[in-house]
């Protein structure tokens, strides 16, 4: 992997890569997550089921979008969302990042835009609430995700942890963690970075159970959301 190259006054701790054959916490925070998934699940069927005929009935197009995403050691799998996006939205990108120099240079530093001309309507509701990450909870049950950890990666965000990528191979991807409770996109990569460092090196149960209590707000106000 070609890690990114990374200054000399950075603010993360110096580490080598490594490999990490168990997921951070073990059998206790996955038993944690199957039962918090499982429940969640139960208890949100309803708005799962309204929202699943929303999208499909608002451009007759698919339900789920699947995108690949890296995860535990390095373990490749389709994250779910409630789509969000045009059935075309990757031509729709391609376009605008060609016609739009700065756009293109938000790409390319953030992944993530603004202004995304590839987002429906009912997908911009979706992602202001974060309700397109539900679908997510079945990621969970699978054992491709956690309920609390770094955010999932593509290959090219990656590159960015350069020697830090151990810590987050070092964990499940997690629906929640310390990035969303902190500002989500409107803090910078290498912050976003430190927050995944900080979680696998403290890690704990009632960490975890004290971040999901502090998502409740960050989600119903929106923050850094887009």
């Amino acid at each position: 992997m070609k890690s990114a190259t990374r200054s000399a006054d950075s603010p993360f701790p110096s580490t080598t890569q490594a490999e990490f054959l168990l997921p951070t916490g073990g059998l206790a925070k996955r038993s944690f997550d199957i039962t918090s998934a499982a429940l969640a699940l139960i208890l949100f069927s309803p708005i799962f089921l309204m929202i699943a005929a929303l999208v499909k009935f608002s451009d007759n197009g698919p339900v789920f979008y699947g995108h690949r995403r890296i995860g535990h050691n390095g373990r490749i799998f389709k994250c779910l969302k409630f789509r969000t996006m045009a059935v075309n939205g990757d031509e729709i990108l391609r376009n605008y990042l060609r016609d739009n120099p700065h756009a293109a240079e938000e790409w390319k530093a953030t992944r993530k835009l603004r202004v995304d001309p590839r987002v429906t309507a009912i997908g911009t509701v979706l992602r202001k609430l974060s309700l397109d990450e539900l679908p997510q909870l079945i990621n969970i049950l699978r054992g491709e995700m956690s309920v609390v950890g770094p955010r999932p990666v593509v290959d090219e965000e990656l590159n960015l942890y350069d020697s830090f990528a151990a810590y987050y191979l070092s964990t499940r991807p997690g629906l929640t963690g310390l990035w969303q409770i902190s500002g989500r996109n409107d803090v910078s990569y290498e912050s976003r970075i430190a927050f995944d460092t900080h979680y696998v090196q403290n890690w704990s149960l009632v960490g975890d159970v004290m971040i999901i209590v502090r998502t409740i707000p960050a989600v119903c106000l929106a923050r850094g959301s887009y």
